[in-house]
């Protein structure tokens, strides 16, 4: 069994500052999330090449199949399910594709950042080049809403998307999202 899917001492972090990462669970003080508590510096991805919406998915599913031991297809398959739902691009070139999955314990993230901007059925119509992939267990309830809000707010503020789009380095991109926080996330 891959270490996402054990149970951990959930108060556990990375001392180096690296955020969540396969083999620690993760908890938050519920007052004040951080995307660095959902995403690993492996977990982002500077330079995606996606040509489409589809195409983009299944990279992040295989990305996060990496993560946490899961079948590609079976994280693909929950996002596609979510997505005929309604677009998960919020506007002003960002999309917060998620999925809920049985056999994760733990919330983690990707955050990816596309070569090109790619249509994503967004809201507001504008290509999307920025997707925080959050992916959730099924049974994280309010958790899962919290982890949203906290990735919705850090990716509408406008300082922060451009700084994110200016950088290449995967270093230096998970810095921006990690120095970041949202008090009294959802």
């Amino acid at each position: 069994m891959h270490p996402l899917n054990n149970n951990y001492d959930l108060a556990r972090r990375d001392s180096r500052g690296g955020g969540a990462r396969p083999g620690q669970g993760l908890e938050w003080d519920r007052r004040h999330m951080r995307l660095a508590d959902l995403l690993s510096t492996e977990a982002v991805i500077p330079a995606l090449k996606a040509n489409n919406k589809k195409q983009a998915l299944q990279e992040l599913s295989d990305k996060a199949a990496e993560i946490c031991g899961l079948p590609a297809r079976e994280i693909f398959d929950a996002l596609l399910q979510r997505e005929r739902l309604g677009s998960t691009g919020i506007g002003d070139g960002v999309a917060i594709p998620h999925g809920k999955l049985a056999r994760i314990k733990s919330i983690f993230g990707i955050f990816a950042r596309l070569e090109r901007p790619i249509d994503f059925e967004a809201l507001d119509g504008a290509p999307v080049d920025l997707i925080f992939l959050l992916i959730t267990p099924e049974a994280s309830g309010a958790d899962h809403l919290k982890a949203l809000a906290c990735a919705a707010r850090v990716l509408r503020d406008p300082g922060i998307v451009a700084t994110i789009r200016a950088t290449r380095d995967p270093s230096a991109l998970y810095s921006i999202i990690a120095q970041t926080s949202t008090p009294h996330a959802a």
